[in-house]
């Protein structure tokens, strides 16, 4: 049987390159592994860090298709942060503009969540640990 050891990572493909660094670095306090540019491409790729784990993939192509991206769309539902204090978090993503939705409580696990959205519309959610 196949033995998966972990999630290595999550590739995000973006519309505007900058906003969305500058969203997942300067918002989100993702930790810049490593930026590298792909001339041959005309594409970026920034390596980030969760918590000091290499986790996410941030890319930049020309004119990138749109892609259905809506909870309840088929494919990928959210990409989901823990975070200690869920009420600290909103507060801080609305001091930068961030519109959360109401917090909600996980009726299995008790614990409190919200979701988001990147600047592409890609929905995020925060989850109390």
């Amino acid at each position: 049987m196949l033995k998966l050891n972990r999630v290595h990572h999550i590739a995000i493909i973006c519309s505007d390159y900058a906003v969305s660094k500058a969203f997942y670095t300067e918002i989100l306090g993702l930790e810049v592994v490593q930026e590298v540019y792909r001339a041959e491409r005309n594409s970026y790729k920034l390596d980030l860090a969760v918590n000091g784990i290499y986790q996410i993939e941030l890319f930049s192509f020309p004119e990138p298709p749109l892609r259905a991206s809506r909870p309840e769309a088929r494919g990928l539902r959210h990409l989901a942060f823990e975070a200690d204090d869920l009420d600290k978090a909103v507060d801080d993503l609305s001091f930068h503009g961030v519109v959360a939705e109401d917090i909600r409580t996980d009726e299995h696990t008790g614990k409190r969540f919200v979701f988001f959205k990147d600047p592409d519309g890609l929905p995020l959610e925060l989850y109390e640990i």
